[in-house]
């Protein structure tokens, strides 16, 4: 449960099953980063594929080292005493050596410090790559980076902090619960791509274009990957291999629901159904049940799956990227539709969490808040207290992405010339092809 971990350390022994659990399960989350950058370069032209990917791919890199420096500490240390951010005594995962800390926030747990720190990396290389769905084919790579450094270290690790570091958001705050990153993850990379799509623009040619996907296969491939990473990214975060099964089932439950409801929308409303949507159903589903994995039974796994497609669906029609079905009825590039899927789903999903959890999987020594919450009010105290905490990370998130990115764009261009979005920012950028001859 990922928001009842704290990294301050105790001589509490350490369960192998329980740490290999959460080993397995990094590594299968760090495998989501390149089935995400599978599944969006799948979606772009074919002379953009490379830095589409690369937009994920680089960021093991640049995020895997910044975590590891100072990103952890400012999640899940204690020094500055805030609600709002953590501290610098776990710089360099210094003290993290142990077993992870018997704090209110970690008592009862007997996972290592260490595994606990390399399995929220991987959350946090992610979800800056989620962003890089509404800007590609035009951001300048040189602005990707510094934007990525800057939005992981002042807006997500607040984040991490304020829910699964004991801050303001989480079950010893306002009482909202986040099981494994309805809000740090996807609400938060969806609002900053809908502010990023904003700010940087459209591109050459949008909405005028068609620009169907140039390789669906990719996309497929992206969405299997991502769909078996997502179990180490839910199912891990249960921090136990006693009773893991339970998450990995909701989780597996409510992608089916997912994929199934798209694909028959899309079959009725269109006549046929397709890949496209087989995959991107698969993905809202596994967004919108990921803040409510460990919380709710698999009937209610099954709803949230076809809720948060249904919901995802129409968000696409509205301002979606043809590759997704979409009709752009706006004039927003959103151009991978990572708010339209990422940011509400993650909004259906933390609300549902709200509706639908169950008393008895919301256990007072884990969430006491949030259970509390839950005896007194009811699921519509709950429903409240989730309300507030997505309002909470729209506003802030929002805010904070267009400070970086304004600051950003008084030092360097945001995104590439005309003349090099035509010739490609594989070439541009990478100095590399995809393909050869080089299609468009």
């Amino acid at each position: 449960m990922a928001g009842s971990a704290h990294a301050a350390l105790t001589k509490m022994p350490t369960d192998g099953a329980d740490t290999l659990l959460m080993l397995m399960g990094s590594a299968l989350v760090l495998l989501m980063t390149p089935g995400l950058a599978f599944f969006y370069g799948g979606f772009t032209r074919a002379k953009n594929v490379l830095n589409t990917m690369m937009m994920s791919f680089f960021l093991m890199g640049l995020i895997g080292v910044l975590w590891v420096v100072i990103g952890y500490s400012l999640s899940f240390g204690t020094g500055f005493k805030s609600p709002f951010i953590g501290g610098l005594e776990f710089m360099w995962l210094n003290g993290v050596g142990g077993p992870l800390g018997d704090a209110p926030l970690a008592d009862g747990f007997a996972i290592s410090g260490t595994s606990f720190a390399l399995f929220q990396g991987m959350f946090a290389i992610i979800t800056p790559a989620l962003i890089s769905g509404a800007v590609v084919e035009r951001i300048n790579f040189k602005a990707w980076f510094w934007f990525c450094l800057l939005w992981s270290l002042l807006i997500y690790c607040p984040m991490a902090h304020m829910v699964w570091g004991g801050g303001y958001l989480g079950s010893f705050g306002i009482g909202a619960i986040d099981f494994a990153g309805g809000t740090v993850v996807h609400i938060a990379s969806g609002v900053a791509a809908l502010v990023s799509a904003t700010i940087v623009g459209p591109r050459t040619g949008y909405p005028e274009s068609v620009r169907p996907p140039h390789n669906v296969t990719h996309i497929l491939l992206g969405a299997g990957l991502l769909w078996f990473g997502w179990f180490g990214f839910n199912g891990a975060s249960y921090f136990a291999a006693k009773g893991a099964g339970f998450s990995f089932l909701t989780t597996t439950t409510s992608a089916s629901a997912g994929m199934l409801t798209w694909c028959l929308i899309d079959w009725f409303k269109n006549g046929k159904p397709t890949a496209v949507g087989a995959a991107s159903g698969a993905v809202a589903g596994l967004v919108g049940i990921t803040p409510a994995a460990g919380f709710v039974y698999m009937p209610q796994s099954i709803l949230i799956g076809a809720v948060t497609a249904s919901a995802c669906f129409v968000a696409v029609q509205i301002s979606g990227f043809g590759g997704y079905g979409g009709t752009k009825k706006t004039m927003l590039d959103e151009s991978l539709d990572a708010f339209s899927v990422h940011g509400v789903g993650g909004t259906v999903g933390a609300l549902l969490t709200g509706i639908l959890a169950a008393k008895e999987l919301v256990p007072a020594d884990y969430f006491p808040v949030s259970a509390e919450l839950l005896a007194t009010g009811g699921n519509f105290a709950l429903f409240v207290s989730q309300f507030k905490a997505v309002l909470i990370t729209y506003g802030f998130v929002g805010l904070g992405t267009v400070i970086i990115l304004k600051g950003l764009s008084v030092v360097m261009p945001l995104r590439v010339t005309p003349q090099d979005e035509e010739r490609g920012l594989d070439y541009v950028a990478h100095g590399e092809d995809a393909y050869e001859p080089m299609t468009s």
